[in-house]
């Protein structure tokens, strides 16, 4: 769910094409973060973990970036997931309002901003809903800290399946694969603190890129 991120699903098939509508913000935002950065479209999908191919159709509106592909490109870039959706926020201040934290859609995750933008970390609140992405397995550099709010949640780490309920917490290397899936129909509510390794030599670390999600 975050740097230098491989999605990796398990299953065949092409992915679904997103609703249309669906941020529409993040195409041009996309392709103009990565003007600014001077990358091209290979060397910055081989950065993020994607193949040219999938960042042409998230840059053209063609599919819909999961949230984890957008953490991805936010380290890739040097920036945060609110600059690539295209948000603006003044300032830094120390607290965030509820009123202010407006949901966006991604991946079929339903996610809140419940920090500011342009630190070391970033604080997410998020919906998982049932089904949703329980497929794709992640890793990146990083480290990730979640607390389950309501719901039950299934995370895979390695070749360990763990089931956390409400109260219950998980921080683990982000370089381990790991995979969320909401146990519940209703889905699972989870607060979300995640690092933000911005460096472009962060990605050098993990050596080729096994795989790619077009």
């Amino acid at each position: 769910m975050s740097p230098s991120e491989t999605e990796r699903p398990s299953g065949a098939g092409s992915p679904a094409e997103p609703a249309p509508g669906a941020l529409p913000a993040v195409a041009p935002q996309l392709r103009a973060l990565r003007r600014q950065a001077s990358l091209t479209l290979e060397a910055a999908a081989r950065a993020a973990g994607l193949s040219p191919a999938h960042l042409s159709r998230l840059e053209t509106g063609q599919r819909q970036p999961s949230l984890p592909m957008l953490l991805a490109l936010a380290r890739v870039y040097g920036t945060t997931v609110a600059e690539l959706l295209g948000e603006t926020v003044a300032g830094r201040d120390a607290v965030i309002r509820a009123a202010d934290m407006e949901p966006t859609a991604a991946g079929g995750w339903t996610y809140w901003q419940a920090g500011a933008p342009g630190r070391g970390m970033q604080a997410l609140r998020v919906h998982v809903p049932h089904g949703s992405q329980g497929d794709v397995v992640r890793v990146h550099p990083g480290e990730e800290w979640l607390h389950v709010l309501r719901g039950r949640l299934r995370l895979r780490l390695g070749d360990s399946t763990h089931r956390l309920a409400a109260g219950d917490s998980a921080h683990f290397d982000s370089l381990t694969p790991h995979r969320i899936a909401a146990e519940d129909h209703d889905g699972v509510d989870l607060l979300f603190v995640h690092t933000l390794l911005q460096s472009p030599t962060a990605a050098l670390c993990l050596g080729p890129t096994p795989g790619d999600a077009s």
